[in-house]
């Protein structure tokens, strides 16, 4: 579920690292940021994204596809431990998706910026 139990207009400011695209429901999540945040409140988002360079997309999909399952077998005895990282990333929606998300969500003043060659991005809003 995505309620948070405090009230309206309540905090100044609302940070997620690597969790938003864990969100069952991703609009009903972002709207419960919303609600919560105080009138200018901003939103600030850490999350994996996918790189756009194809050097830098190719070295990133042989390490999470291939590289990335092998260390989680061996650090975990479980062959999939690693799998849900990559399908959770591939499944979350592109930087400017997710900006128009927000915006029609009703956050205002919103931008992003990649990070770390594009493997991560910081998303940031206002209510």
């Amino acid at each position: 579920s995505e309620t948070i139990s405090f009230e309206d207009n309540t905090f100044d400011a609302v940070t997620v690292a690597f969790g938003v695209r864990n969100f069952e429901n991703l609009e009903k999540g972002l709207e419960e940021i919303l609600r919560v945040l105080r009138p200018g409140g901003k939103l600030v988002i850490l999350e994996f994204s996918r790189p756009a360079l194809p050097i830098i997309k190719n070295f990133y999909n042989f390490y999470i596809n291939v590289i990335a399952p092998k260390i989680g077998t061996i650090i975990s005895k479980n062959k999939n431990a690693y799998q849900y990282l990559n399908d959770s990333v591939q499944k979350f929606p592109e930087r400017k998706i997710f900006i128009n998300i927000l915006n029609q969500l009703g956050y205002r003043d919103t931008f992003y910026k990649t990070l770390s060659l594009g493997i991560c991005s910081i998303y940031c809003g206002k209510k």
